[in-house]
């Protein structure tokens, strides 16, 4: 055979040998992949039963959570509606107890005008038959001085007439005089009775306002974190809400001293969200204060719309709600001022009701008579005034305007309510331990300090603190230089010293800070 063909077959061979060999090593190495491949899947479909087993745990147990969170807050929420409930019911039958009381008293009034009607019935028979008795006695007595005098009749009966005539006159002039002196008297007593009962009726506390507040700390050691590195941290509390920190060794106790009760207030309010943080500096200080100025605003108007819902008083404009509000934070003589208007409110709507006029326009009247005490700016207007114009610009009742207008005696009156809440006014007063005359003349001195040193250009802020004997002045750092705080401070001392008068000495402290801020983004 020949080689070359020998060779061909023999290649042939080897090709088909080869392909059979490589098609089973082929099939073979599929087969495992493929069995690879299936393991890895069963893998892939426990793992992930597994994994969404446990989410389905996860989620049953979020739902749960959530469930007791919603149920407790449901309970809450319940609890607090019943105790609305209770307290309404408590109320309307406090109402009730009152209007029974009432109508016992008015069913005994009204037994005591029968007994009245019946004695004066009896009385207007015995003047009847005086009366006929005496025109008997009257003719006889003209008969006998016919007979005496030997007159005609009708000549006795001129003389009889004219004697008649001077003595009825002079009778009903003295009747007349007992009349108007009974009149008075009766008119003075019914005058005492209508205010006494006004008076009875409305039950006032002797509320007076104090320029100290006490923030009680759980310990001791959180002064240290108040005051700070070299007294900072206290510097900057004062700064921001000018209220005067005592710090001294009252256990467990910080004196926060300030005229303004607003001050107060918000520094109180302050140091307990700094305390109950933790974080206290300067820049934290600032950024806590602005935020409870802005809760006290809120505040302000819920209690204005509190006391207008309590008194009664419906379509008051939101600006004197907002007003009425303020009323919390300002005094009258050591009086709470808020306290003193809904006293005068409650009087004049009972004094009104007493004499048969409106007790919702009274009450109204009461209630405003002093907003102009708490206005947004300062006027040259005395409160009386300012409080009247304030009314007038948010469309009050013309005799509510009059009323306050004229509390004071600074406008006509030309209403009946006005003399009502004038004198409502003054018995709120003037109820023993209502006022203070000596806290008043104090707090007065106190804004005049504040109000000298705003006075001068590039004053930002001026606090009076120490009761008086210190007065802070924080001045713009672009208006004012270094130079011209120091002019600043010897001008206002000067200025203090020949203006005004004080006890003691007062410190003037004139602060100039720079600062400089960016917000990186």
């Amino acid at each position: 055979m020949d080689p070359n063909i020998l060779s061909i077959i023999i290649g042939a061979a080897a090709l088909i040998a080869g392909l059979t060999a490589g098609k089973f090593l082929f099939a073979k190495n599929t087969r495992k992949k493929i069995e690879e491949a299936e393991f890895q899947s069963q893998s892939i479909l426990k793992e992930a039963e597994l994994r969404a087993e446990t989410i389905r745990k996860e989620k049953e147990l979020e739902a749960k959570e959530r469930f007791v969170q919603m149920k407790s807050t449901h309970d809450k929420e319940v609890f607090e509606k019943n105790k609305k409930i209770n307290d309404t019911e408590n109320r309307v039958r406090q109402k009730e107890q009152s209007i029974n009381q009432k109508e016992v008293s008015i069913d005994k009034q009204v037994k005591e005008n029968e007994v009245i009607k019946e004695n004066l019935n009896r009385q207007i028979e015995l003047v009847n038959i005086k009366r006929t008795e005496l025109e008997k006695h009257q003719e006889e007595h003209i008969r006998r001085l016919e007979k005496i005098a030997g007159l005609s009749a009708e000549e006795a009966k001129t003389q009889l007439v004219e004697s008649l005539k001077h003595e009825a006159q002079t009778q009903a002039l003295g009747i007349q005089q007992e009349i108007i002196d009974d009149a008075k008297q009766k008119a003075n007593k019914e005058a005492r009775k209508i205010i006494i009962q006004t008076i009875q009726r409305t039950a006032a506390e002797q509320a007076i306002e104090n320029s100290i507040t006490v923030f009680n700390l759980e310990s001791d050691e959180i002064k240290g974190q108040i005051i700070g590195r070299e007294g900072r941290n206290i510097r900057a509390i004062e700064a921001a809400t000018g209220v005067d920190l005592i710090v001294d060794d009252t256990p467990e106790a910080i004196l926060l001293s300030s005229f303004d009760p607003l001050r107060r207030e918000i520094a109180r309010l302050s140091l307990q969200r700094l305390v109950a943080d933790g974080r206290i500096h300067p820049a934290r200080i600032e950024e806590v204060v602005e935020k409870t100025k802005k809760q006290i605003e809120e505040q302000v108007m819920e209690i204005g719309e509190r006391t207008v819902i309590e008194l009664g008083i419906h379509g008051l404009h939101k600006e004197l709600v907002r007003m009425v509000g303020r009323m919390r934070f300002r005094s009258s003589y050591g009086q709470n001022l808020l306290m003193h208007s809904r006293e005068t409110a409650n009087l004049c709507a009972t004094m009104a009701a007493e004499l048969g006029l409106n007790p919702k326009l009274a009450k109204r009247a009461g209630l405003l008579h002093d907003i102009g005490k708490v206005p947004d700016e300062e006027s040259e207007l005395s409160h009386a005034l300012l409080g009247a114009k304030l009314a007038e610009k948010y469309g009050e009742n013309p005799a509510v305007v009059n009323a306050i207008g004229a509390h004071h005696d600074e406008m006509e009156m030309q209403y009946v309510i006005s003399p009502i809440v004038q004198a409502c006014d003054a018995i709120s007063g003037a109820r023993p331990g209502a006022r203070r005359e000596i806290m008043q003349q104090y707090l007065q001195r106190i804004k005049d300090l504040e109000n000298l040193a705003m006075a001068y250009n590039g004053v930002e802020k001026a606090y009076a603190i120490q009761a008086g004997r210190e007065l802070r002045v924080i001045v713009e750092a672009d208006k004012v230089t270094d130079q011209d705080s120091d002019r600043l401070s010897f001008e206002i001392a000067q200025k203090i010293q020949t203006e005004m008068t004080f006890p003691g000495q007062i410190k003037v402290t004139v602060i100039r800070e720079k600062r400089a801020v960016n917000v990186a983004r």
